[in-house]
């Protein structure tokens, strides 16, 4: 691409007031009027005066390690105003991400910066700001969007900055999908570039075997490399870059058991972390039974922003094309109110498709959002003989006051309903669609414009096609295990792994029970999983259980209606995690010796130090690994003689590992093993199952005895 400046200009005198309604999409700054693509995390000059700084380097390194995604960005700008300007750079929250870090180079010299209760953050701030100093402030304004004020930006000087979140990454069947959004709507006449270098670089490790990668988004673009089973790349570097499209990659995992994975983090003199994942394999039999659907298409008005309309129909019939000739279905759109197509559920068969696809393409995106009417109608489409499945595809923004009367309607279903939520677009109420689907014992998944909606639509089919394993309970035995979020375990669906993030004390080897339901049918699984007495390795999953607990108190609070009770605890795991939330905030200072004397200790330094170090010995690693993967390029070493037949008789040689294998590698257990297995960097035990081995053998049984 060829590198392209365009500026906005904005009215002189505006005044902070109207920029105060900055809203982006997709990691990237964008002023609340109709429009195209800007350009991510693009700074605005701030404080009454126009002028966006023009973006000079945007480079992002992610690394994903068994499905958590640590995306690091750094960016540099230059200031072409004549002036000093304080800079509003706005971007929304990605998908269920929790932000690390926030630093800033000051003379030089990169300032990490600390977390603190919202006010006092801001107050310390405003304080910096009225001397001219140097101070960085990171905000949460709601949900779904950050805001960061940095100052003072001299005439005609850069800053460089660096944002550090991490997320899980979506998981759909064997396709685990990262999302880098870009796109947003703001005016019709800019296209922001980068005029320097930009660069996406995406490194992916896991416990089960990498069938395949690439990217939706980019395609070609993106040049990948698979340099072990476990171990993928890929990368994206310009010269100048578009910022209007979402990067998305993609990578297939295969599962052929059931299984646990385990990863853990326990520092010195202090309890562990765990993050367990529990996934179904492929030995659980296909159901042969047809389901009800009802399809309810958000048409409001805010589906018109980002194509989000046509996505969602798009979505729905390539979910349609997917069911069978025993399926039933309806298609409904709502804004206001519901319209249902048939008013009373339909064979899938190719007629009924077209009319849906005809009702569908006449829809158009305007009022507002109520969702509550939709669903109440959708469960008069339950019959008790049939499992209905409700599936809702909206961005979830309703009004406020609607929120807690759709929790209450949820607990309220029919006993036979699943409700599933797509999210679709960047600009979603991703906490209020998962809260839905997880009380209704469905699943939440989302949709980016720059994802592939046929492949999203089969996965979310596949699912329902098995199985479910309900009512989940996991038992840890003798080992002190405590806080583990969620709570009440979700249902286990193909193709959707649950995550169960904890705490705990002591050491050593337990057994893990695993009971659940699967068709009526009570299961009961045991496992054998070490938790170590020091780890150092994933010190990640720390903020990630810290975030998980702050997601659980605040969806816990959105159900009674009142957030007040849990906002100390919230701010407390917020300071000592380090975590931005809607109650505590970044604050950047100009050098140590100001932290302390705002008596602000450094905890985000000593964690960031912490997680570099892992970080780094990650990717000596991973280096080690593609230096073996290309060791036979090339040519290679003469061959030595044969032995003599006495050297032979009188050499004693030890089996060697495969020269394909690190020594980490050696240690792998064969994959069908209940005992715990040593994978490779020490990432924690991989899958300990199979699991539910019984469970497919009474299904089979139970299918043949059917026919």
């Amino acid at each position: 691409m060829k590198a392209e400046v365009k500026r906005l200009n904005i009215f002189e005198q505006i005044g902070t007031c109207l920029l105060s309604l900055l809203v982006l999409t997709g990691l990237i700054l964008a002023l609340t009027i109709p429009g195209k693509a800007n350009a991510a995390g693009l700074l605005i000059a701030d404080g009454g005066f126009g002028g966006v700084l023009e973006l000079k380097e945007h480079e992002i390194k992610v690394t994903i390690n068994n499905g958590i995604a640590i995306t690091h960005v750094k960016q540099v700008f230059l200031n072409t105003e004549n002036r000093q300007v304080e800079a509003l750079y706005t971007y929304p929250v990605p998908k269920g991400a929790s932000v690390a870090n926030f630093s800033m180079w000051i003379n030089g010299k990169e300032m990490v910066g600390e977390v603190l209760e919202k006010e006092r953050a801001r107050q310390i701030y405003n304080s910096y700001k009225s001397k001219r100093r140097d101070p960085g402030l990171l905000e949460q304004v709601d949900y779904k969007t950050f805001e960061m004020r940095i100052f003072p930006i001299n005439a005609g000087a850069e800053q460089k900055i660096e944002v550090t979140y991490y997320q899980e990454l979506d998981i759909d069947h064997d396709r685990a999908t990262y999302v880098y959004p870009l796109a947003t709507v703001t005016r019709n006449d800019v296209d922001s570039r980068v005029t320097g270098k930009f660069a996406i670089d995406v490194e992916v490790k896991s416990a089960v075997s990498i069938v395949a990668m690439e990217s939706p988004s980019h395609g070609d673009a993106f040049v990948t490399a698979r340099h072990s089973d476990r171990y993928s790349s890929a990368s994206l570097e310009t010269p100048g870059g578009s910022l209007a499209k979402d990067v998305v990659v993609s990578y297939n995992i295969s599962r052929p058991k059931t299984g646990i994975d385990l990863i853990t983090s326990k520092p010195d003199g202090e309890d562990g972390y765990f993050l367990m994942t529990l996934t179904a394999g492929e030995e659980l039999a296909k159901l042969d039974t047809g389901m009800d659907y009802v399809f309810v298409m958000d048409i409001s008005g805010s589906m018109r922003d980002d194509r989000k309309l046509i996505l969602s129909k798009n979505s729905v019939e390539a979910f349609i094309d997917e069911l069978g000739d025993d399926d039933r279905f309806e298609v409904m759109t709502f804004n206001v109110s519901p319209l249902p197509l048939f008013n009373e559920l339909r064979p899938a068969n190719e007629k009924m498709k077209r009319e849906a696809s005809i009702f569908m393409g006449s829809s158009k995106a305007n009022g507002g959002t109520v969702l509550a009417p939709a669903i109440n109608t959708a469960y008069r489409y339950s019959d008790p003989d049939r499992t209905l499945n409700v599936v809702i595809l909206s961005d979830g923004m309703t009004e406020q006051r609607e929120r807690q009367t759709l929790a209450q309607l949820i607990q309220t279903r029919p006993r036979n309903v699943r409700v599933f939520c797509i999210g679709i677009g960047n600009e979603v109420n991703r906490p209020l669609l998962e809260q839905m689907a997880e009380d209704s014992g469905g699943l939440a998944s989302f949709i980016s414009r720059g994802d592939n909606f046929k492949a999203q639509a089969k996965g979310f089919r596949r699912k329902l096609m098995r199985p479910a394993a309900t009512d989940v309970e996991i038992d840890f035995g003798r080992l002190g295990v405590y806080d583990v979020e969620p709570k009440k375990l979700p249902s286990l669906y193909h193709g959707s792994p649950i995550r169960i993030y904890g705490r705990y004390a002591g050491n050593g080897e337990t057994d893990v029970t695993l009971k659940a339901n699967v068709q009526g049918r009570e299961i009961k699984e045991v496992a054998k999983l070490t938790f170590p007495k020091k780890d150092d390795d994933n010190p990640e999953i720390e903020r990630m259980w810290a975030w998980k607990r702050i997601d659980q108190l605040l969806k816990g609070a959105n159900r009674t209606g009142s957030r007040q009770p849990v906002i100390d605890e919230i701010v407390q795991l917020g300071e000592g995690y380090s975590i931005v939330t809607e109650y505590t905030s970044f604050l950047v200072l100009e050098n140590d010796a100001e932290y302390s004397r705002w008596k602000i200790d450094r905890k985000n330094s000593l964690r960031l130090n912490r997680d570099r170090q892992a970080q780094d010995k990650r990717s000596r690693q991973l280096e080690s690994i593609r230096n073996k993967a290309v060791s036979d390029l090339g040519p290679q070493p003469s061959v030595q003689k044969p032995a003599t037949e006495k050297t032979q008789r009188t050499q004693r040689v030890s089996p060697a590992p495969s020269t394909n294998s690190t020594p980490e590698q050696t240690k792998v257990q064969n994959s069908s093993s209940p005992q715990k297995r040593s994978w490779d960097f020490d990432m924690g035990s991989g899958p300990v199952g199979p699991l539910f081995v019984g469970a497919a053998a009474w299904l089979r049984r139970r299918k043949k005895m059917r026919k």
